[in-house]
């Protein structure tokens, strides 16, 4: 199959659909892979480092979507791409379309099939190609609040943890997922006072075990979410649901009630966000400040570290792939995990809670390859 890895265009994002290393196992396996000159800059991969794992090295994004079958990439088409793409051509990427109709339109109007990372599943019922970035976004989270927290970042003035005879940063973690464990850990380390909140009993079961009382757990009800925002110097959002727009767990109203120059760091942004203000921030200009509440919102955060985004990411994408790259559509129809992560294919939204999201028709992939 030729597969094609474009340089990423979105605002500062530095990472690669495949590494150097990922492309020599795709034509160890007999494919052609065409790479846009300094796709891999970002992550200090050159061009020649390309040309000596097998690729071949095309001058614009252009030429890459025109000759490839499928396309490779981290983040979700843009609309300048999305147009390039055309029937009966895979795009293999990051999605996130509940949120966003005017990308799904795009990709149905193109024909295009397309298989989103964040929904493909594994054996044990998890989300394996979500999971590493959930893990870079997660530590990256308690960074970010770090450094929004500085007085002349518009925060208040507080070391997260503090120093011996000073109460530290008091941190509340929505969601006890892969995001939230991972912000936690951070957060923990860095001697913070943290307390997460799930829903499920279980999860919180596990969350105790793993931190020792470190972290208090609490059951996430409407009173819980109140009473632990409204004391918190840090809020993070970790909360998901697959495909599905994120659920949108703290208020504007609850803003007033929330200490002055307090932070919000919504990693679910991708999805919507789960705070009722949260709005798409970028890396140039990530937070902006509401009601005496700063908010980080950057929908692309392990983009910041593409190295160790770029290398975690194509680890776990790189099965799923070469089975698209040997099989082409085929693979879909006969592996379900891959199958989970179909979400358009000819003109049809084939996952349901996008559809769903968007109040667009939902078709199934049995009917839809009919």
């Amino acid at each position: 199959m030729k597969v094609g890895v474009p340089k990423e265009i979105k605002t500062h994002e530095y990472r690669v659909g495949l590494t150097p290393g990922a492309v020599r196992e795709y034509v160890a396996a007999g494919h052609s892979v065409a790479v846009e000159t300094n796709a891999g800059a970002g992550i200090g991969a050159t061009d020649e480092d390309y040309r000596k794992a097998g690729a071949i090295l095309l001058g614009s994004a252009s030429e890459v979507f025109g000759s490839s079958e499928m396309i490779v990439k981290v983040k979700e088409p843009q609309p300048s791409e999305w147009t390039q793409l055309r029937e009966n051509q895979i795009l293999f990427t990051y999605l996130h379309l509940a949120p966003d109709a005017e990308q799904a339109k795009g990709l149905l109007k193109s024909g295009c099939t397309a298989i989103a990372y964040e929904t493909v599943t594994d054996v044990y019922g998890g989300l394996p190609l979500l999971a590493p970035m959930s893990e870079v976004a997660g530590r990256l989270s308690i960074e970010a609040a770090g450094a929004a927290l500085k007085r002349y970042a518009g925060g208040r003035g507080l070391l997260i943890g503090g120093v011996p005879g000073v109460q530290p940063a008091r941190i509340v973690v929505i969601g006890g997922g892969v995001v939230g464990t991972h912000a936690a850990r951070i957060a923990v380390g860095l001697g913070a006072e943290v307390t997460m909140l799930d829903r499920s009993i279980a999860r919180l079961r596990v969350l105790d075990e793993l931190f020792g009382g470190r972290v208090r757990t609490r059951f996430s009800t409407i009173d819980a979410v109140e009473e632990e925002v409204f004391a918190a110097d840090v809020v993070v959002g970790a909360v998901l649901v697959p495909g599905a727009s994120a659920p949108r767990l703290v208020t504007r109203k609850m803003l007033s009630s929330m200490r002055k120059g307090a932070v919000i760091v919504d990693v679910a942004i991708d999805q919507g966000g789960c705070f009722e203000t949260s709005r798409p921030t970028t890396h140039a200009e990530p937070t902006y400040e509401l009601d005496g509440v700063i908010h980080y919102c950057v929908a692309n955060m392990p983009g910041a570290v593409p190295l160790t985004s770029s290398h975690a990411l194509n680890n776990a994408t790189l099965p799923f792939g070469l089975a698209l790259a040997n099989k082409g559509f085929a693979a879909v129809l006969e592996n379900q995990h891959l199958r989970a992560g179909l979400n358009v294919y000819r003109g049809r939204l084939t996952y349901k809670a996008v559809a769903e999201s968007l109040g667009l028709p939902y078709s199934p992939i049995d009917q839809a390859a009919a």
